[in-house]
């Protein structure tokens, strides 16, 4: 079995927890970061959007109300599960959101197709990380932008204590009383292996980025990586 199949399964099986976790996990803030990263992906009214590793649709769902019913959203995720969850999420609202079974390191899309993209905790999760900035600078327009949101390196010695504390008392122990120990405590090692926001940086330069800049949110433990063609 491929890592790249791992991860598919690991979030096939979290999938109907995925949502309820999150919001529990992060006291409702991520749907706050998720906003951020649609308002830094500069989409606006009637544009063509993508939101990468889509998962259960939250985040494309904002894209959607940015770009208004005259825009345009293609929600891609390799996870049926997932996507399974963001089509019943969906099917009763207005919004203009395309849910596509895809591989973020192979996105089934001509050059230069989209006005701006989004990507909430993918970066993390794929196994090719330089391949998949270089797949969205491919169907990025010219001077058009990408926002990608994740976990972060904290510079802080105090606020790393407090991520790892948070992981270990609150992330994985809730986790478990759901039966999804295994599934959550991947995500500490996984951030461990995750470039800092300067490295992130120096990737997407080398994918053909023009601009890429990396903020820092919520005291440092979550960022979000700015990119534009």
């Amino acid at each position: 079995m491929t890592s790249s199949d791992q991860v598919r399964q690991l979030f096939d099986r979290i999938a109907p927890v995925y949502d309820q976790l999150n919001t529990w996990l992060s006291l409702g803030q991520h749907r706050i970061w998720k906003r951020m990263a649609v308002k830094w992906s500069r989409a606006q009214a009637g544009d063509t959007c993508l939101d990468v590793c889509c998962g259960s649709g939250d985040l494309a769902q904002m894209l959607a109300q940015q770009v208004g019913p005259s825009g345009h959203v293609i929600g891609v995720d390799f996870s049926t599960a997932q996507l399974a969850i963001a089509r019943e999420r969906t099917q009763h609202r207005p919004l203009a959101i395309t849910w596509l079974e895809g591989d973020a390191l192979e996105l089934p899309f001509s050059d230069s197709y989209f006005d701006a993209v989004t990507m909430g905790y993918g970066l993390r999760n794929v196994t090719d990380i330089p391949r998949s900035l270089k797949q969205i600078y491919r169907v990025l327009k010219p001077a058009a932008t990408a926002a990608i949101l994740d976990f972060n390196h904290p510079s802080s010695p105090l606020v790393q204590t407090f991520q790892q504390w948070y992981l270990d008392t609150i992330v994985v122990p809730t986790a478990k009383q759901l039966g999804f120990t295994q599934e959550y405590a991947y995500i500490a090692p996984s951030l461990d292996k995750f470039p800092t926001g300067a490295e992130q940086v120096k990737l997407a330069l080398d994918a053909g980025f023009s601009t890429a800049t990396h903020y820092p949110i919520a005291g440092g433990t979550m960022g979000v990586l700015v990119l534009t063609k």
